[in-house]
């Protein structure tokens, strides 16, 4: 793909992630799981827990748009446009449970999207050493954070946490991939900065 086509496919892809029109290559990993009986209050709970997630998916899609984007070579431009459509079918899972929980997805989407397509343009002009250096601490820290959901969600919810298990390992293996093609290791101020962000923003979605 030129740069052009790049950029067409980014402007698909960002109205298709905020409108919700997103489509799963995979099989979701609560398929084969029966449906449960939670209470009003796990519902409440885990729906709040997986908009956190739907929103972290959002982030990373426009975050592997923009940094695909500015990526020097042709190798990187596809890994980034690789882990994007593995990311999709994490949204479109996430997408799909809140459905099922009867929750909603966050009402500031595109100010979500719009803020993490800026940062990831940032760390994309910054050179494919600290572009990739992004993707491996993000990940890491996406990683920890499902973690510590795997720990909150209700202990019947299992559909919520085989999805969430899945997207750990994905994230996991996103991470190595970045490292293993030359990642700079961002200075501590900037993972302190972007663990803040997330932060910032975990804390709105769970409420809004």
């Amino acid at each position: 793909m030129t740069r052009v086509d790049t950029l067409i496919a980014s402007v698909d892809n960002a109205l298709r992630t905020i409108a919700g029109a997103v489509h799963a290559a995979r099989p979701s990993p609560a398929a084969a799981i029966p449906p449960d009986a939670l209470g009003a209050d796990d519902r409440h709970r885990s729906g709040a827990l997986m908009r956190v997630n739907h929103v972290g998916e959002i982030c990373a899609q426009a975050l592997y748009q923009a940094q695909a984007l500015t990526a020097r070579t042709p190798a990187l431009r596809q890994q980034m446009l690789q882990a994007a459509r593995e990311e999709t079918d994490h949204l479109a899972w996430t997408q799909q449970r809140l459905a099922e929980l009867g929750s909603h997805a966050s009402w500031l989407s595109p100010l979500w999207y719009a803020g993490a397509f800026g940062i990831g343009l940032v760390a994309g002009r910054l050179g494919d050493a600290v572009s990739l250096g992004f993707v491996v601490e993000t990940e890491r820290q996406v990683e920890q954070h499902l973690a510590g959901h795997l720990d909150r969600l209700p202990a019947g919810d299992a559909r919520s946490r085989a999805i969430v298990e899945v997207m750990q390992h994905d994230e996991r293996r996103h991470a190595d991939a970045a490292a293993a093609v030359g990642a700079a290791a961002l200075p501590a101020p900037v993972r302190w900065a972007m663990r803040g962000a997330a932060r910032v923003m975990t804390t709105v979605a769970h409420r809004v």
